[in-house]
């Protein structure tokens, strides 16, 4: 009979450790998608002006909204090139700045809660206050004109 090597592997470690913790799967999945939107910014090109992701708003009334440029000034900032990002949103930067900082609290905090389990309710709360008040911040300029919008 042979000895058998019991079964720990990193895999099962990660598993183990997001078994029962809705908030780190939750990070994860944030972390991800921001991730994912510096990529998109980062792979098409500015001066290729290749997106695959048009403006409905614009292709259905023939106006611009206030996001229109927002893919365009992200991979201008992805680039460095922050005058010019601005030019094609004015509000790209703040937007960029609220991705950029929650997939920092992202890290932080699910680091934080790994460390330190039995503050996890304290940390949630706090996280959802100031996730949603970097939320309003850096969105403003999109609620004020949606509402405007919907009031005309």
């Amino acid at each position: 009979m042979t000895a058998s090597k019991p079964k720990s592997n990193f895999f099962s470690f990660v598993r183990s450790l997001f078994r029962n913790q809705p908030y780190l799967i939750i990070n994860i999945i944030l972390a991800g998608v921001v991730i994912f939107v510096f990529a998109y910014s980062g792979f098409f090109s500015p001066v290729k002006d290749n997106y695959p992701v048009v403006c409905i708003h614009e292709k259905l009334t023939g106006e611009p909204c206030v996001s229109c440029g927002l893919s365009h000034s992200f991979s201008l900032i992805m680039r460095g090139r922050i005058s010019e990002a601005y030019e094609w949103n004015a509000y790209g930067l703040r937007v960029f700045i609220f991705f950029a900082g929650q997939l920092l609290m992202r890290i932080v905090f699910s680091i934080f809660y790994m460390k330190y389990p039995g503050s996890g309710k304290y940390l949630i709360v706090y996280d959802s206050v100031v996730s949603a008040m970097f939320f309003f911040v850096s969105f403003l300029p999109f609620i004020e004109w949606i509402f405007k919008q919907v009031l005309l």
